[in-house]
């Protein structure tokens, strides 16, 4: 619980005010000045004209009216450089937002640490909401600060506000449809300012935070993501045993047809080596065949002309042992 009137509460909330107003005037523009007076055009001929109508008198009403209208043009500048909250003439807190914000969340954990208590589901050691030291620090406080329920009227016009807070802040930063990149990276930039502390059981602004305290954070954060994990393995865990005994005989049978479709495979992979293995051979034979053809045909046709001059040799000779013969005779 948050003592507002503790000193160093009080200090703490100084050192934050004073880092924000370093952290914005860091951001402002450095000076200039540039100044350069310039005169009028008309300057002159309205001080002849003034000149010139000396003698005219003005109406009092009129010196009044004129009088009137720039009290009200002097207002309504000095109206656009006040906060929106006034120009609007909105309800605004005795003090500081940030605290009544901060004191209205205090509240609603105390109202519903007493009223819904959390409980981990998976837990088996809880028995009750909670003890009774918890509900009597409750109860105290709630005395102290009790809880206002809120109507249904009243959150629906809540939601209407924001809607229409947050158009005027989207037009007037020109913000437009935020990517879901663009919001992480704002939400990560957020969360990363922020710090909690397992030792003091709260939150702090990270700038803020000693070394010790970042280390002690980090410490706890790594030990609640090991749980996280933990839980979770153990979950997988069972959830595989589960599946192990459902799904038992199809793991089986397809680690059978598993293996038969290894062994089809291989039979394919065979086939296709011995197909392009005999595609290879056809086209050497495709193009070895008209050379094989071409050397066939010449030497017939060699062996055609020899058997053509051996007959004619033969028809010679026989012609010459016939004449040989007759010569005898």
């Amino acid at each position: 619980m948050v003592d507002y009137s503790d000193p160093a509460f009080a200090k703490h909330l100084q050192r934050e005010s004073r880092e924000q107003l370093k952290m914005g005037l860091m951001g402002l523009p450095l000076p200039k000045n540039d100044f350069e007076i310039v005169l009028p055009e008309n300057a002159e001929r309205e001080l002849e004209e003034r000149e010139m109508d000396e003698s005219f008198v003005e109406d009092a009403s009129e010196i009044e009216l004129r009088k009137q209208v720039a009290r009200d043009a002097e207002r309504e500048k000095e109206l656009k450089q006040r906060h929106v909250a006034v120009q609007r003439a909105l309800p605004r807190p005795s003090e500081q937002a940030e605290e009544l914000i901060k004191r209205e969340m205090i509240t609603m954990i105390h109202h519903d640490s007493l009223h819904h208590p959390y409980s981990e589901p998976l837990s088996k050691k809880t028995k009750g909401p909670g003890s009774s030291s918890n509900n009597a620090e409750h109860i105290a406080y709630l005395d102290k600060i009790p809880y206002t329920k809120v109507t249904e009227d009243d959150l629906r016009k809540a939601d209407e506000l924001l809607v229409q807070e947050m158009e005027v802040v989207k037009h007037g930063m020109g913000h437009g449809d935020l990517s879901m990149e663009a919001y992480s990276q704002v939400w990560e930039e957020c969360y990363s300012q922020v710090l909690y502390l397992p030792g003091q059981s709260r939150y702090t602004r990270a700038n803020l935070a000693s070394k010790k305290d970042r280390i002690e954070s980090l410490e706890k954060k790594l030990e609640v993501n090991r749980g996280h994990m933990t839980a979770e393995a153990k979950r997988a865990a069972k959830m595989e045993k589960k599946m192990k005994v459902l799904l038992g005989g199809y793991q089986s049978r397809a680690m059978g047809l598993v293996k038969q479709l290894g062994d089809l495979w291989d039979q394919v992979e065979q086939a296709q080596v011995e197909l392009r293995t005999f595609q290879e051979l056809k086209k050497q034979e495709d193009t070895a065949i008209p050379r094989r053809q071409e050397a066939l045909r010449e030497d017939v046709q060699r062996q055609q002309e020899r058997e053509k001059e051996l007959q004619q040799r033969f028809a010679d000779l026989l012609l010459d042992k016939e004449t040989m013969l007759s010569s005898k005779a």
